[in-house]
């Protein structure tokens, strides 16, 4: 168990941090209607309305999840009727907050995470947080951009089992160090999100965004997205989110999407 969740928050954090800190490329090249993609980021980070989503693998549902920014918390602490005054998103900050929880494959346990990444008024990441519980068991991922390195530690029923501080350069060989912390695990969970064999320096690779406005089907309504993709490890990865910014489904390696309920319904 310890094993299990150890191996997810240090995936979670790696992947998280290829997306964030080796995206070296910005630009469109493809679609109808190129948009920036600073755009569609900014849209995403001041979005005024929580994103409550479902987590699908292979069509089946395996748990949920739901996404807020600092400007839709603060919006939500407004009172009835009353308007945001000018200048309300930039004092509320650039930050994204995820929670919910999910249950892979043959693992009976379900897995509740916690997260929370803050951006500069440039939108450069300043700080991660990840707690990823299980039965008593919790592993706890705290990065400072200005430090290069993320703190892990691990808890089981409130002993202190492990507090260790591991720099970036490490974490560019995930190939050896995820096993470390996942012993005869990390196998099998590379293999539930379909992820292939990472090797030395594959965390350094260039990612390379190209954003969209596209249209896509609602219910009844046919209503225009953002939509950025792009590829880690060469698997695609593909987020869709509203004019404003709500994100409505992202779709990841492994055959696991998410996606708004009413994205399903006739």
């Amino acid at each position: 168990m310890i094993a299990r969740l150890t191996f997810l928050a240090i995936a979670a954090f790696w992947i998280t941090m290829n997306v964030l800190l080796w995206r070296a490329e910005f630009g469109a090249h493809g679609g109808e209607t190129p948009v920036p993609v600073a755009l569609v980021w900014q849209k995403i980070l001041t979005a005024p309305e929580d994103s409550s989503l479902s987590v699908f693998q292979n069509g089946d549902r395996m748990g949920f999840c739901q996404i807020s920014t600092s400007v839709s918390q603060q919006m939500a602490d407004l009172e009835e009727n009353k308007l945001p005054s000018e200048g309300f998103a930039a004092r509320a900050g650039n930050q994204l907050h995820l929670t919910g929880n999910i249950a892979f494959g043959d693992f009976t346990n379900r897995f509740k995470f916690d997260g929370r990444i803050r951006f500069s008024a440039a939108r450069q990441w300043q700080e991660f947080n990840l707690k990823i519980t299980s039965r008593g068991v919790a592993v706890e991922l705290h990065s400072l951009a200005t430090n290069r390195t993320v703190r892990v530690k691990i808890n089981n029923a409130g002993a202190a089992l492990l507090d260790r501080e591991l720099t970036f350069d490490e974490l560019e060989n995930p190939g050896a160090l995820l096993p470390t912390f996942a012993g005869g695990f990390a196998d099998g969970l590379l293999g539930a999100v379909d992820l292939p064999a990472l090797t030395t320096g594959s965390a350094a690779q260039k990612i390379s965004w190209d954003a969209q406005l596209a249209r896509i089907k609602i219910g009844t309504e046919s209503v225009p997205v953002f939509r950025v993709e792009t590829r880690v490890l060469d698997r695609p990865i593909v987020i869709d989110a509203s004019t404003l910014g709500e994100i409505l489904r992202v779709e990841l390696p492994g055959g696991i999407t998410v996606r708004i309920d009413e994205w399903a319904r006739p």
